[in-house]
C-alpha cells in the first residue's frame, strides 16, 4: 500500500475512502442534527427513521427479528424494509457494512493502529461464525418475544451514546475496537456481526461489483490484498481465467482495492459486465 500512496496522488489513493467516510459522517450527522440542533433531516435511529418528514424507512433486519419475535410491523414500517432490502440487493448488501454502518470507522481505525503498531493478524474465528450468530439472533428473538440483539447491537448503540454520554454502549463499542487491534484483525465485521451476515446474503446477486478488469496489468504488489476488509473474494477475479468480477458476497464495495492499486486493475462495473483488457502489446526490439 505504501508503494501505491507513494507514486500516486493522495486524492487517486484515497478517493474511495474519502467518499465513504463522508457518506457516513453524513448520515450520523442526519440522525444526530435533530436532538442536537432542531434539525430533523432524519428523525429516528438506524432502526427505523423518517427522512425530512417523507420518507419512512426501516432496517430489514430489525424487521426480520420483529417477525421473528412474533410482531407483525405495520404496512409502512414492511414498505420501508422492502425499499431498503431491494436497493441493498442491487447495488451489494454489504454495501451498508463499509458506506453506511457508524462502526465501520471504528474497526478501519482499530485495523490502522494494528498495522502501525505491527501486530500479527491474530486467530480468526470461522467464517461461519457469524451466519449462526445471525441464526442465534432470529432464535433468541423467536424464544423471548423480544428483540435481544439491538439490546447490545454497537451499530445502533453508537449514535445513541454520542447524543446522552458514554454509558453501558460504549463499552461494547470499545469492546469491538479492542477485539480488533488486539484479538483479531478485521474480526468483527468479517467474522462475527450478524448484520453483516445478514447484509451478505442480501447481496448475494447484486448487479454494483469491482471488476479486475485490467487483470493482466497486475503486477503482483498485493497492496490489494493488503487493504482489503475481505481479502479472500480478490483471488478467483484477479488470478483467475474466468470472469473478472469480484461475486464473493462478502465483499463490501469499499473500493479501496480501486484505490490503492498503481496500474489501475480494478473498477467499479456491472455484474454482466464480462469485458477483460487484453495485456498490453509487447513492441519487438529494434534492429
Amino acid at each position: 500500500m505504501e508503494k501505491s500512496i507513494a507514486s500516486r496522488s493522495w486524492w487517486r489513493a484515497n478517493r474511495w475512502l474519502v467518499c465513504r467516510r463522508t457518506s457516513q459522517a453524513l448520515i450520523l450527522l442526519g440522525f444526530l442534527s435533530g436532538p442536537l440542533w432542531g434539525l430533523w433531516i432524519i428523525d429516528g435511529n438506524f432502526a427505523a427513521s423518517v427522512i425530512l418528514g417523507t420518507l419512512s424507512l426501516a432496517e430489514p433486519f430489525v424487521v426480520l427479528q420483529q417477525l421473528a419475535a412474533g410482531y407483525l410491523p405495520p404496512t409502512l414500517t414492511l414498505a420501508g424494509a422492502g425499499l431498503l432490502l431491494a436497493f441493498y440487493a442491487l447495488v451489494g448488501g454489504r454495501l451498508f457494512c463499509s458506506w453506511v454502518c457508524p462502526i465501520n470507522p471504528v474497526t478501519d481505525a482499530a485495523g490502522w493502529l494494528r498495522s502501525r503498531l505491527g501486530l500479527p493478524n491474530g486467530r480468526l474465528p470461522p467464517k461461519a461464525t457469524r451466519y449462526w450468530l445471525l441464526a442465534g439472533t432470529l432464535a433468541a428473538a423467536w424464544a423471548s418475544g423480544s428483540l435481544l440483539w439491538e439490546r447490545v447491537n454497537p451499530v445502533t448503540l453508537l449514535p445513541r451514546e454520542l447524543l446522552f454520554g458514554i454509558g453501558w454502549g460504549s463499552g461494547i463499542v470499545g469492546a469491538v475496537f479492542i477485539y480488533d487491534l488486539l484479538v483479531a484483525k478485521r474480526g468483527w465485521c468479517g467474522h462475527l456481526c450478524p448484520m453483516g451476515a445478514f447484509y451478505a446474503l442480501t447481496g448475494r446477486f447484486s448487479l454494483l461489483r469491482v471488476s479486475a478488469r485490467r487483470r493482466s496489468a497486475c503486477t503482483d504488489c498485493a497492496d490489494c490484498f493488503a487493504i482489503c476488509p475481505e481479502p479472500l473474494v480478490i483471488q478467483p477475479a484477479l488470478k483467475g481465467s474466468g470472469s473478472p468480477m469480484i461475486l464473493g458476497s462478502a465483499c463490501t464495495n469499499c473500493g479501496r482495492c480501486i484505490d490503492v492499486c498503481e496500474p489501475q486493475v480494478f473498477r467499479f462495473a456491472l455484474r454482466f459486465d464480462r469485458q477483460v483488457e487484453a495485456p498490453p502489446a509487447i513492441s519487438p526490439p529494434s534492429a
